[in-house]
């Protein structure tokens, strides 16, 4: 049976339109706050009707989940850029990117003024910080080539704790100043390697392939975190 009706529209328009959305909602987010931003105020601001947003995302929460999954894929983008060759120098640049990024970073601080009750919602606070099942095998390759110590094993509380402990510092509101985010990323690095390095002079073998573990474990993320946002983008002909 032939189906009458309106022609499907192209896949490219629809993804485009999305994005429009996306960049929509996260001008005002950043502006007034989640709790403060309306459908109807996405609509006009990214030139759509209000029904169009509800052909890509069910609800607001759905759209704002589309748009941490879309931050969480541009972060990435900048940390592989970047070419981050030892575990230290990953969560450097992690931290460096985040800061760059206002929406993942009230994500992982909690900024219920930006988030309003998206805060209160545990997988909110999920977006920025998911190391994935990739990083198991990318830590015992690091140890493999003498880049890491194998001891005391618990390598992913011990940067769970710097990352979160240098990304919480005062922000300068309690009369301590807070440190310039080039800075912070700098002593993310510096603590990391602190703290799991082995201190041993790599050979040019082992230099390299933490350098490409390294660069593989990035990919896998943002392979991860491609096909995330690709599925919460609306409808198949959005997906890409």
């Amino acid at each position: 049976m032939v189906r009458v009706g309106r022609p499907p529209q192209d896949p490219a328009r629809q993804l485009e339109r999305a994005h429009r959305i996306l960049d929509a909602a996260a001008e005002l987010i950043l502006d007034r706050g989640y709790d403060k931003t309306s459908i109807d105020e996405v609509a006009r601001r990214a030139g759509v009707a209000k029904g169009t947003i509800y052909l890509h995302w069910k609800t607001r929460d759905d759209l704002v989940s589309a748009l941490l999954r879309r931050e969480r894929v541009l972060l990435l983008a900048d940390i592989r850029e970047s070419g981050p060759a030892t575990l230290s120098a990953l969560f450097g640049e992690f931290a460096r990117a985040l800061l760059r990024r206002p929406l993942l970073r009230a994500v992982l601080t909690g900024d219920s003024q930006v988030l309003g009750k998206l805060t209160r919602q545990k997988r909110s606070r999920q977006g920025a910080f998911d190391l994935g099942g990739a990083y198991d095998g990318y830590i015992a390759e690091l140890i493999k080539r003498g880049a890491v110590r194998a001891e005391p094993g618990d390598q992913v509380t011990v940067v769970n704790s710097v990352v979160y402990g240098f990304l919480f510092l005062p922000d300068g509101s309690s009369g301590v100043a807070r440190l310039p985010d080039e800075r912070i990323a700098e002593l993310v690095a510096d603590t990391i390697e602190r703290a799991t390095g082995t201190g041993r002079r790599l050979s040019a073998d082992d230099r390299r392939a933490v350098e490409r573990a390294t660069l593989d474990f990035i990919d896998a993320l943002a392979e991860s975190a491609q096909l995330r946002l690709a599925g919460s983008l609306g409808s198949k002909e959005c997906v890409t």
